[in-house]
């Protein structure tokens, strides 16, 4: 008996995607939390504005949102979106580095350094959300 298999792509309702995507806002505001608690501890200055919460939650609202829609993209017209988001993930968290480092002469290495990670951690959670409620294949 032969087994016929094609690839089918996993489809989930907007109720599910919505609360993904909060979850996943949720998780990495507590992550860049951390992350900036620790820089703020290590000596990043107190006012380095993009380490307060209202900076970096609503930036990582917006990021993962956008990511989101990225995404859809990818898997919507990516004969290979398995393939594509395997270097296109970590090209776009490397250009979104490049802000950060225009922000060394106030935030100075430690700042700097919390939002590189913060971008990373972001990722990291995202990917996975996306993953989980938005699935390639």
């Amino acid at each position: 008996m032969s087994v016929i298999s094609e690839a089918v792509t996993v489809r989930r309702g907007p109720l599910v995607v919505a609360g993904g995507l909060i979850a996943a806002i949720v998780v990495a505001s507590i992550a860049n939390t951390v992350i900036s608690l620790i820089a703020l501890a290590a000596g990043a200055p107190d006012g380095f504005q993009p380490l307060k919460a209202g900076s970096y939650i609503f930036l990582t609202a917006v990021g993962t949102l956008t990511g989101a829609l990225g995404w859809a993209i990818v898997r919507k017209v990516s004969k290979d979106p398995e393939a594509l988001v395997r270097w296109l993930v970590p090209v776009v968290v490397v250009v979104s580095f490049v802000p950060d480092f225009l922000l060394y002469g106030n935030g100075g290495a430690i700042g700097v350094g919390a939002l590189l990670l913060m971008h990373v951690a972001v990722a990291v959670v995202v990917v996975f959300a996306y993953r989980k409620v938005m699935p390639l294949s």
